[in-house]
């Protein structure tokens, strides 16, 4: 059905973030699945249906992530119409409306921006970056502060050989295939991919953590890729988790790699889902033509860390900058 005389359609890219804990992933829950298990996605299009729009609204979602995956900024795509006579919504006030009517306190939309009718939320995309949080130290679960837990993956180990990490992760790094790194059910036509950034680092630490529990060690994984194979991310954590414990060499990883072999001891592991963020979504040169949307000319769209107090703070972070 094309769209009613005199109404104007409008298409927005929406930056949110939430807590995985309670969703079966972002994407949405259809038909009578829904009674055991929802999607984030879910609640976005249920807050959307108070925008009165005259199509319904879908959202289409940049990055996919399974049940138990938290996002610091994810990023989606939809079109709102309007009836006749009616302008388009601002940015400001699409986000305000959407995150008035969300039923889920552990879904927050951050920021929207118009964009042209043939923008693609996830196949514009750039780049990807995906955080992995380990705690070593942990010898049972009741050691981890009720604020962390199911926001990292603690190991009973008291320390990683994060020289080891990091010298397998640089055989990760570039163009290659990788089958090895991919669980069953991936939708993806080919598993050739280059991984931009494999980084391993200390925390400066957690501030839910009690000074007396200074055992604790919290670690960061980081992984950027202009997309990733399903599961990739989680594998790749388990392999170089592997290598910090002392159970693989750093040159066994190549050789893993190499193998294009899913199935394999090692690389058949995956991280707990709760120890993994989807850090940020970027986006190349889009030819905004106004000024009034908050988007300069050739503008970078970029996500990342948002600063909830601060607007200045977010505008320096994730709001447009000049490529």
């Amino acid at each position: 059905m094309g769209p009613a005389a005199g109404s104007v359609t409008a298409r927005y890219l929406v930056y949110f973030q939430y807590l995985g804990t309670d969703f079966n992933g972002v994407a949405a829950v259809r038909g009578s699945q829904r009674a055991v298990a929802v999607g984030v996605q879910n609640y976005l299009e249920e807050a959307a249906k108070r925008l009165n729009s005259v199509v319904p609204v879908k959202f289409t979602i940049s990055s996919r992530t399974d049940a138990g995956v938290h996002a610091l900024c994810n990023a989606a795509h939809l079109d709102v119409q309007r009836r006749s006579g009616q302008p388009p919504f601002s940015p400001e006030v699409l986000a305000e409306a959407l995150n008035a009517h969300l039923r889920h306190p552990a879904i927050r939309i951050l920021q929207a921006f118009r964009v042209p009718s043939d923008f693609h939320a996830r196949h514009a995309a750039t780049s990807r970056t995906y955080l992995y949080r380990l705690v070593t130290g942990c010898h049972r679960p009741d050691q981890l502060s009720v604020f962390e837990r199911n926001r990292c993956w603690p190991l009973r180990a008291g320390c990683l050989d994060v020289d080891a990490m990091q010298e397998a992760a640089q055989h990760l790094l570039g163009t290659h295939d990788f089958s090895a790194f991919q669980s069953a059910g991936s939708p993806a036509a080919s598993s050739v991919r280059t991984l931009r950034r494999a980084s391993v680092s200390p925390d400066p630490g957690s501030p839910f953590v009690l000074p007396q529990e200074n055992r604790l060690r919290f670690w960061n994984l980081e992984f950027e890729s202009q997309s990733f194979l399903y599961r990739q991310v989680r594998r790749m954590t388990a392999v170089l988790v592997a290598v910090g414990l002392g159970a693989l060499m750093p040159a066994q990883v190549k050789v893993i790699l190499e193998s294009r072999d899913p199935l394999g001891r090692h690389q058949a592991r995956v991280a707990p889902a709760h120890g993994l963020f989807l850090k940020s979504v970027l986006y190349g040169r889009l030819g905004f033509t106004t000024r009034k949307h908050r988007s300069p000319p050739d503008a970078q769209l970029r996500s990342g860390h948002h600063d909830t107090q601060s607007p200045a703070a977010m505008q320096a972070s994730c709001w447009p900058v000049p490529a």
